[in-house]
């Protein structure tokens, strides 16, 4: 039983390019492969690793997780925080774990990153998955600032509606317009569902209650989202074109998102339906940003369908 084990839970900080990189793997290393990447820039794996990675890989999956370098547990003050530096440490995990193909399941940010690496290295990817993954930056501050007015006209706040409106006037290039956005998106509760089921809320239970997620969002900085907004000016950038170059290419393009999401319209999902194909799209009641939690039972469900 403890030589089993081994294979049940591997934990290892390794180095890439002289940095030790934060990674752990779940389940038996012949399962077939996923590849969490998470959210960000500047968040880190641990929300995924302390609620469902363990439950995913019960469901016969190899899960491989680890925090992008100077991001979360992967403390690098050298850390370039462009997308070539991420692809290669990507490799580097693929070359650890003796990955010759997975699938990647890219988590907000972690989508854009996913879904520019599939690009590059094709070979590497059996299917992506993009859960509450950004499409279309541009479209998703728009969205930000239009439901918040709505909100804010409803509530009779003229101080919420003149920032939303201060905002409008802002380079949509600027790092401000990006942070002022977001700002809203959370007062507002953009990321969150009201309607949390019993699973849920034992989840956000368990994740409030761990020690080491708690430290992160304590001493969480802004140099990951400031470093690669200098490096790659990502705020304007949409997906969209890059999947459908994918999709061409018949790439397995799979996505899942919540309908109280609050940065996406209903138009970004339709027109990301669109793409990618009906049966490949899931849109979920009772959900927000942080799907993988509020609606977890669905979430497995839909990759052992899909992937499996």
């Amino acid at each position: 039983m403890k030589y089993t084990f081994f294979f049940i839970f591997f934990f290892s900080c390794f180095f890439v390019n002289g940095q030790s990189l934060y990674t752990k793997a779940y389940g038996h290393s012949k399962n077939k492969p996923v590849i969490f990447i998470h959210g960000g820039p500047g968040s880190s794996v641990r929300a995924f690793e302390v609620t469902t990675a363990q439950k995913l890989a019960s469901q016969g999956f190899y899960v491989v997780l680890y925090d992008r370098r100077g991001e979360g547990l992967s403390k690098d003050e050298k850390a370039q925080y462009n997308f070539q530096q991420t692809f290669d440490d990507l490799n580097g995990i693929y070359k650890k774990f003796s990955l010759k193909k997975a699938t990647l399941i890219g988590f907000s940010f972690g989508g854009i990153v996913a879904t520019l690496y599939t690009e590059k290295y094709p070979q590497q990817v059996k299917s992506l998955v993009l859960v509450s993954s950004l499409l279309s930056q541009p479209e998703t501050y728009k969205t930000i600032l239009e439901r918040s007015k709505v909100i804010y006209r409803a509530q009779n706040d003229s101080a919420g509606l003149s920032s939303v409106l201060a905002i409008e006037k802002m380079d949509p290039n600027s790092f401000e317009y990006r942070a002022s956005c977001f700002k809203h998106s959370s007062v507002n509760g953009f990321f969150s569902t009201k309607n949390q089921s019993s699973l849920a809320k034992s989840l956000y239970a368990k994740l409030g209650s761990d020690s080491v997620y708690k430290n992160l969002s304590a001493h969480k900085t802004n140099a990951p989202v400031i470093g690669f907004w200098k490096s790659e000016q990502y705020s304007g950038m949409s997906i969209m074109p890059v999947l459908k170059r994918l999709q061409e290419k018949k790439v397995n393009i799979y996505a899942l998102y919540g309908k109280d999401d609050g940065l996406f319209s209903t138009q970004q999902i339709m027109n990301l339906q669109n793409l990618v194909g009906t049966g490949q799209l899931k849109y979920l009641e009772n959900c927000a940003h942080y799907l993988y939690t509020d609606q977890q039972t669905a979430f497995i469900s839909s990759l052992t369908q899909w992937i499996k």
